[in-house]
């Protein structure tokens, strides 16, 4: 059996909806897995000089923990992957090889999971369950924690990734948040995230004013000097921006034919798109 699975990369938070809006973008890695073949790892494109390749890689462990609540056992296998979405840079690699892991484990296993078991099945490996909904379903995604909802984003959106080679962990960029914080900022919050999901959906107008945060950002940049100063000076130009995900990677939109800058030569510039359609399967 051969099965083919693509999923997309992911920003989460989009400014004030810390751990509950998710976009797609239209950068996807491609996993094959094959029964029938030599079983081994490989991989091509993103991190594929460092992901290892004695089955301890999310998409190998993720399968196995499928199988295992299942009371399944995997067959030997081969697996290929070939990966576009940048590792530890907030794009949500860690979410699309979990999301990744439970399609190929649906299919091989022959489950016939729903939407919703496959979401807390990728949820219980990654724990991020805004990147996790966003990479399965697509879209604009609002997550509860436990459920998602998906919303169509507006076809004006230009999103614009501004990579840096600065890596930033998630576990690091998380411990920076205090773990109180002001009713007037979880007030400021609430209010740009009920308008983000207007702007993100029909209104991309409103987006510069929509992504302003103070939960979260403002103690992760403070991590990051220099992205931060990059932050500050789009910000300063009017341009919508916000952190993708823990960062350290930024997350601008291009409006009314405005284009972003290139912050230099220690960074990647990508226009990916918004991807409406979430994780794929072939078989």
């Amino acid at each position: 059996m051969r099965v083919s699975v693509r999923v997309p990369a992911t920003s989460a938070n989009l400014g004030p909806g810390f751990d509950c809006l998710g976009l797609a973008l239209d950068l996807c890695n491609e996993v094959t897995v094959d029964t029938d073949a030599e079983p081994g790892i490989s991989w091509e494109g993103e991190g594929a000089d460092e992901l290892p390749s004695d089955g301890s890689d999310r998409i190998s462990r993720t399968m196995a923990a499928v199988a295992a609540v299942s009371g399944r056992e995997l067959p030997p296998l081969a697996l290929q992957a070939h990966n576009r979405i940048p590792l530890e840079r907030g794009l949500g690699s860690s979410a699309a090889a979990a999301v990744a892991g439970v399609l190929l484990a649906d299919r091989i296993l022959d489950l016939e999971l729903g939407i919703d078991d496959l979401l807390s099945s990728a949820v219980g490996v990654e724990g991020h369950p805004d990147n996790a909904a966003a990479a399965l379903l697509g879209g604009l995604t609002i997550s509860t924690g436990d459920a998602a909802v998906r919303l169509d984003p507006s076809a004006a959106l230009a999103p614009v990734v501004l990579v840096p080679e600065l890596r930033l962990g998630t576990e690091v960029a998380r411990a920076a948040i205090p773990a109180e914080v002001p009713t007037r900022d979880a007030v400021f919050n609430l209010r740009r995230a009920a308008l983000a999901v207007v702007a993100l959906t029909e209104r991309p107008e409103y987006l510069g004013y929509a992504l302003q945060d103070r939960l979260h950002q403002p103690h992760r940049l403070r991590l990051m000097p220099t992205i931060q100063g990059v932050f500050d000076g789009l910000v300063e130009a009017d341009v919508p921006v916000c952190v993708s995900g823990a960062g350290p990677s930024l997350l601008a939109f291009e409006i009314d034919g405005s284009r972003v800058s290139d912050p230099g030569p220690e960074w990647r510039v990508l226009r990916p798109g918004v991807r409406a359609q979430g994780a794929e399967v072939e078989r």
